[in-house]
């Protein structure tokens, strides 16, 4: 990673940080991620520079992790995922059943925070609100 990469990576993560902590608490990782917890969902924003003046943050959250492997879930998470939502629904199947992330990746140089901090909150908010939709997770 070059110098004015890491610059731009270092600038782009402060003002994502700096936008979260209007919201939530946040924690910056040792290396410069940002991790924090909306409801129980736990999220992570990392950035990346793809090329000169494109550098993305990227937000991670985890909505729901080890849930039964049944069709029930596939079907929300298919039916969630089609009503156009900020971000993408993914479904990992691991060894201890299934996992459901909401990612968002965009371009946020030059964002005002307050503006960063609203579409992030939009993002994390959607994460919570589907959390609280899946089935087997006992709200239904």
């Amino acid at each position: 990673m070059s110098t004015s990469e890491a610059a731009d990576t270092a600038a782009l993560l402060a003002l994502a940080r700096e936008a979260l902590e209007r919201y939530l608490d946040v924690h910056v990782d040792d290396d410069g991620a940002i991790t924090f917890r909306h409801a129980e969902v736990p999220c992570v924003i990392q950035a990346t520079r793809l090329a000169d003046g494109l550098t993305v943050l990227s937000l991670t959250c985890v909505v729901a992790w080890d849930l039964p492997d049944n069709p029930a879930i596939a079907v929300a998470v298919a039916e969630r995922a089609g009503q156009g939502l900020f971000g993408t629904l993914g479904v990992g199947h691991t060894d201890s059943g299934v996992d459901v992330t909401l990612r968002y990746a965009f371009p946020a140089e030059g964002m005002d925070p307050s503006a960063l901090g609203t579409l992030l909150m939009l993002v994390v908010s959607t994460a919570s609100q589907l959390r609280t939709e899946l089935p087997g997770l006992g709200q239904d």
